[in-house]
């Protein structure tokens, strides 16, 4: 969608901690939101459609309908109902039924209820599961007949703790268009099944890549079906990131290789998965429950009018997610819907983790129930969100699912933008630096981001730029990352915010950024093609630029090689280090220790230890030293007999760079130091 906030800026603006005025709005439900509090709801497994021995079932949700029917098509996009059936009402939980005797595969159908003696749209319903071009119409098909050869055994890599997850953020279209790529089904869910695949200089790419680079997850960019591509026209090459759902429980058409059928975006997206699996990689999925593509038009409109979607008290659309409306997530309907549909696709698409799309917008509860339920259905699933919105709401502060509320919430992390911003400048200033790039006095938010926004002894919380107290936890509360597929790259970021310098020095800026996120504590997050100094020639929302704009150039690969080994290097390091990925916030505090740096002479250096074997670790200690200031800088360290890591921008993760006695050492600029004591 089109971020108009991608920060918690807008969050902190209303939140009482940071000292700064709350609108009297934010604490009360709106008076026009307190009609829907006396509606029935249902929370029956059997919405939408049900296909058993007796026939063909429908049931839809519309308390205050005064009529519903079913509109049954032989064909999912064009041509006449040839069938009408008229539904009965149930006051009791508030929904339509209708049956048919037969069972209806290969049929097509949609809804239209009857409210305040109009007769609205049609519309395929919330619950569809499958539907044809350009989801306007609901299909009927039987799901087994979707599962690959060795689905029912297909399983996605456990997790222990989400500290020991590293993830990828690609979209579909972005990671494999570019012929550069070699793959045959550009831009579809089928691209990351094939193997072998390489670049024109014959390096790996697609899912070798991934292989290769060493992740654990790709977080995949909006894979339900959204309202902005014609796929009747895929000719067009139209392109859209996907923030504008339409039918939330149902594969995108576009990313199948035939978006008319019903059965084949369901099960290439089932392939695409299991490829994954199969290579030991799992897959997030980043989900929109916080607002639709439409307003009026929506589906969710269609069915219940009003009831989704938060208003103010003159009946207007909230819109905290500056997309022209947000859902309802503190109404039992909504929050079953989104508890239910995560469920869905973890349980049909066998899903590993779920990115939620500004989160704030939803309320805590809500979260930790989508969280309880997905660790029933697999312990291994990882949920994690934006932790703010982009603007107000009417639902309270205290209930938002904000960045600052992640405490309040079990199971569920949220992005840290104060390590975002402090490393590499703030996101909304395209020529701000930061840490990495020579900036000073951001030394103690990049610590914030190093112990997870964790409570430290050693770390004053008043001093940082977006955050002024341990908001987490636990570092499994936090996602660190310096860029993703909002505002620029950090290709771009560096370009804009380092014009002097050469790519050869802004390669080393990346170096040392990347290098922040992946000793940080908490679970590192990197964009797709950050690996290889991907750009967006510029481009901040590059939302629905085409693809001389979003797609990844494969060539770059062999360019910038240097850049590339040493992003497999780190994540190498933390794959291999327990150090790194630590589970409390009382371990960090007892083995990560920072040394004692006076930034007023000594700006952009920092210093830090993880002793005594910290989480079980091999080595004995750790040392860290951070350099981002422009000229070298001398540190002190423990005489012993140290083995290098990483240093001058090359990195081992066997220590293979030589050894060290320590004492007064030098560390070059721009660059990042990391030795290891094994006794």
């Amino acid at each position: 969608m089109v971020k108009i906030l991608t920060s918690s800026a807008m969050a902190l603006t209303l939140f009482a901690s940071a000292g700064t005025m709350i609108p009297a709005s934010a604490f009360a439900q709106s008076a026009y939101d307190a009609q829907f509090t006396e509606y029935p709801t249902y929370s029956g497994d059997d919405l939408e459609l049900l296909v058993d021995g007796s026939g063909t079932h429908f049931r839809l949700w519309s308390p205050k309908a005064s009529e519903a029917r079913v509109m049954l098509y032989d064909n999912g996009h064009t041509g006449t109902a040839y069938q009408t059936l008229p539904m009965t009402f149930n006051a009791a939980d508030g929904t339509w039924s209708a049956s048919v005797a037969d069972k209806l595969y290969g049929k097509f159908y949609t809804f239209q209820i009857r409210q305040n003696d109009k007769w609205l749209d049609e519309t395929p319903g919330v619950w569809a599961k499958a539907v044809g071009l350009n989801g306007q119409r609901a299909a009927i098909i039987d799901m087994a007949n979707t599962n690959p050869a060795g689905w029912c055994c297909d399983r996605g890599p456990e997790v222990k703790n989400f500290s020991d997850v590293i993830i990828y953020e690609m979209h579909h279209r972005d990671f494999s268009v570019d012929p550069s790529s070699g793959i045959a089904n550009k831009g579809k869910f089928l691209a990351l099944t094939e193997q072998g695949t390489t670049s024109p200089q014959g390096l790996a790419t697609g899912i070798d890549h991934l292989k290769e680079l060493g992740i654990t997850h790709v977080h995949i960019l909006p894979s339900y079906d959204y309202n902005s591509v014609d796929e009747a026209n895929l000719q067009l090459n139209q392109y859209n990131w996907g923030y504008d759902p339409q039918n939330h429980n149902t594969p995108e058409g576009s990313y199948s290789t035939n978006p008319s059928d019903p059965e084949t975006r369901v099960r290439e997206m089932k392939q695409m998965v299991k490829a994954l699996h199969d290579a030991g990689i799992g897959v997030i999925m980043d989900v929109v429950y916080n607002h639709t593509a439409e307003n009026d038009g929506s589906n969710f409109e269609l069915t219940a009018p009003g009831y989704y979607h938060r208003h103010w008290d003159d009946g207007r659309y909230s819109d905290a997610s500056g997309c022209g409306n947000e859902t309802a997530s503190d109404r039992r309907q909504m929050h079953d819907y989104i508890v239910n549909s995560v469920k869905y696709w973890a349980d049909e698409y066998h899903i590993d983790g779920f990115r939620f799309d500004l989160m704030a917008i939803h309320d805590t509860e809500t979260m930790n129930d989508v969280a309880a339920e997905l660790k029933k259905i697999n312990p291994s699933i990882f949920v994690y969100g934006e932790g703010w919105t982009a603007g107000d709401s009417p639902l309270a502060i205290d209930r938002r699912a904000l960045k600052e509320n992640v405490s309040a919430m079990t199971d569920i992390a949220v992005f840290s933008d104060d390590l975002r911003d402090a490393v590499k400048g703030h996101y909304s200033n395209a020529e701000d630096r930061g840490f990495a790039t020579g900036k000073p006095g951001n030394e103690e938010t990049v610590k914030i981001g190093i112990v997870a926004a964790t409570a430290h002894p050693q770390v004053d919380f008043s001093k940082g730029n977006n955050s002024k107290f341990p908001y987490a936890k636990s570092p499994e509360m936090i996602v660190n990352y310096v860029s993703c597929h909002d505002d620029l790259t950090l290709t771009d970021k560096l370009r804009k915010s380092m014009p002097e310098a050469s790519d050869s020095l802004r390669q080393a800026a990346a170096k040392l950024a990347q290098t922040i996120v992946f000793t940080s504590q908490g679970t590192p997050f990197m964009f797709a093609g950050e690996e290889m100094f991907r750009d967006k020639k510029g481009v901040h929302n590059s939302y629905n630029s085409p693809d001389s704009i979003n797609a990844i150039d494969w060539n770059l690969k062999a360019r910038n090689a240097d850049l590339f080994n040493y992003y497999k290097g780190l994540t190498a390091l933390r794959k291999a280090h327990p150090a790194f990925r630590m589970t409390s916030a009382e371990q960090i505090a007892r083995h990560l220790v920072f040394d004692k740096i006076d930034s007023s002479k000594q700006p952009n250096l920092i210093s830090y230890s993880l002793k005594d074997n910290a989480n079980g670790d091999d080595w004995k200690e750790i040392k860290v030293i951070l350099n981002g200031a422009d000229s070298p800088q001398t540190v002190s360290i423990a005489k012993g007999d140290w083995r290098i890591v990483a240093i001058d921008g090359k990195i081992s993760p066997e220590a293979d760079l030589g050894a060290m006695q320590g004492g007064k050492t030098t560390v070059a600029p721009c660059s990042a130091l990391i030795l290891a004591r094994v006794k």
